[in-house]
């Protein structure tokens, strides 16, 4: 066939991920393709991969180009639903409540954002009825979101002038000349990251009084089209106020005031406060337990949440209070490999509560308690199979400790000895934001830590972290958070500076995901995020941190206590 120059087609085709081909007039949005099989999928599309990269729905398609759309069920989407939701709620609330300033704090877990209202109005539901229904309006009108890019210097005025100064001190450390803000009816801010295209895509949402604030509900991945029934977390809601009064202490409430302090020269400062901060939460947690004479202490807590070096540092306040713990392992009580559960994939489900000898594990506690000497079993990891271990017998007096996922399941002891242990809950709940409406993602934070971690201890590229992290995080939610408010106290993990230390050394890792991984997308989505924060040095670290566990060098890693 000769080959010739031609006029280009008025249309343009777009390949779709399950095979089928759509085709429209070039230059069309992929949002209008995609409107003819959107009743196809399993959630409402809010965004659409195209060609490796994510787009917005304004996306406009100019050549031949292959689409996989973005629903609301996934991670993208859900993140794109509630960062639109968030912009649609501080318009309406800016218009309603001028006098008055909303800050998005923290996640809830049964899918929503607690939000703090300060300045001249007292919140009750009379105002929060009425901020529901003019959000609801703007729903129902389906105006647009405008995208904008604008230059940062014009950005820092127009925030400046309206009163953001932690959106303009953030902006006056980014290295890029531009900044993309979104208006509605005129009124701009920055949302980091993508957005649904209109109001009308955000109808799935409720506004709930509660604690001096609110939480904005929307929903969860898994059921992405209905709301849960709000539950009642007081002890994570007291674990964040905590974060939230060190971060009074510091003066460092988002990432602005934090990369100004770095510039300022106060690093030092602020890592050694955060430190003493923590190391005075971990000696009230051990002044508790000997208190309490609690003879069992459970340690649990999502991946990379630090349990670790929290439970040795647990330890050794215990310790220096005349307590000597006995760590037993839960992983010596794994039933033999080839009685393991299996998970919806047919493999082994190691992190089911089944998977542990629950019997043998009980009539051990009680032997070891009782003053009685215990051969203990112990898990073969290449074999499968459970052997025989070590015999233990306790002095008098002296608690045992178990740290492991299934520590706030009431199942793993059993109930008559519920009196006698001590719950710890250990997670990274993070409450410096990017700015009052960007939240920083506790999630990421960890994600961030394992990336590292992984890729010194293990020798795991960033693309193979991420393509397990799903995975992790389904345990988590199965396994780990529907027991979390069973806990005694609940640690904070999450250290003020940490993403400043972390992003040295998580940046070169997340570069080297190649273009056509399927984990790019979420690598890119870091690498923004980890933009926004200035380099701190690691030297100035102390030994026993929390971030030693991630970075390296921790001095506690070969920490045991003794078993004589």
């Amino acid at each position: 066939m000769p080959i010739k120059i031609v006029q280009p087609n008025k249309n343009v085709e777009l390949h779709l991920s399950d095979g089928r081909v759509l085709s429209g007039l070039r230059g069309a949005q992929v949002g209008d393709f995609l409107q003819m099989v959107k009743n196809d999928f399993s959630a409402p599309i809010v965004a659409a991969i195209i060609n490796n990269e994510i787009h917005e729905l304004t996306y406009k398609i100019e050549t031949e180009s292959h689409c996989t759309p973005v629903t609301m069920d996934t991670a993208d989407g859900a993140r794109i639903y509630r960062r639109s939701l968030i912009f649609l709620l501080e318009i309406v609330f800016a218009n309603l409540f001028p006098k008055s300033k909303l800050t998005i704090d923290h996640s809830v877990s049964s899918g929503g954002f607690y939000c703090q209202v300060t300045g001249d109005i007292i919140l009750t539901r009379k105002e929060l009825d009425l901020l529901k229904v003019h959000m609801k309006k703007f729903v129902d009108k389906n105006q647009s979101f405008e995208r904008k890019q604008i230059p940062v210097q014009e950005a820092i005025q127009y925030f400046t002038q309206l009163g953001y100064e932690d959106k303009a001190r953030l902006f006056s450390h980014r290295h890029k000349d531009y900044v993309t803000l979104y208006s509605l009816n005129d009124q701009m801010d920055y949302m980091h990251g993508y957005m649904v295209p209109s109001t009308g895509y955000l109808r799935w949402f409720d506004l709930n009084l509660i604690n001096g604030g609110f939480t904005i509900q929307f929903p969860r991945r898994h059921a992405p089209m209905q709301l849960e029934p709000m539950g009642d977390y007081p002890k994570l809601l007291s674990a964040f106020r905590q974060y939230g009064n060190w971060l009074t202490h510091l003066a460092i409430d988002n990432v602005g005031a934090l990369n100004d302090a770095i510039e300022a020269g106060r690093a030092d400062e602020i890592v050694l406060v955060s430190e003493a901060l923590h190391e005075q939460n971990v000696a009230d947690i051990a002044q508790q337990i000997a208190q309490k004479n609690s003879r069992i202490i459970l340690i649990a807590g999502p991946s990379s949440s630090g349990k670790t070096t929290s439970s040795r540092r647990l330890a050794i306040q215990l310790l220096a209070r005349g307590v000597s713990p006995y760590p037993l392992e839960l992983d010596n009580y794994f039933i033999d490999r080839e009685k393991t559960p299996l998970g919806e994939d047919g493999k082994p489900d190691f992190e089911n509560l089944e998977a542990l000898n629950l019997t043998r594990l009980a009539q051990d506690i009680e032997k070891i308690l009782g003053g009685e000497k215990v051969q203990m079993p112990r898990y073969n990891f290449k074999s499968g199979m459970s052997e025989i271990g070590e015999t233990v017998q306790l002095k008098d007096g002296q608690p045992l400790i178990l740290e492991g996922i299934h520590g706030m399941n009431p199942r793993l002891i059993p109930a008559h000895l519920t009196d006698a242990a001590f719950r710890v809950y250990v997670s990274a709940l993070t409450q410096l934001n990017l700015d009052r409406h960007n939240r920083v993602s506790t999630t990421d934070t960890r994600l961030i830590r394992r990336i590292v971690r992984d890729a010194r201890e293990r020798g795991y590229s960033a693309t193979q972290t991420i393509s397990r992290w799903e995975s992790v995080r389904r345990g988590e939610k199965r396994h780990i958070f529907p027991y979390q408010e069973n806990a005694d106290v609940m640690f904070n993990s999450a250290l003020v500076y940490e993403l400043s230390a972390l992003k040295a050394f998580a940046e070169p890792l997340l570069r080297q995901v190649q273009y056509r991984a399927p984990e790019y997308i979420e690598a890119r989505r870091l690498l923004a995020f980890l933009e926004w924060f200035l380099p701190l040095d690691m030297n100035l670290i102390p030994a026993n941190s929390i971030v030693r566990e991630f970075l390296g060098d921790s001095g506690l890693k070969d920490f045991k206590i003794w078993r004589g």
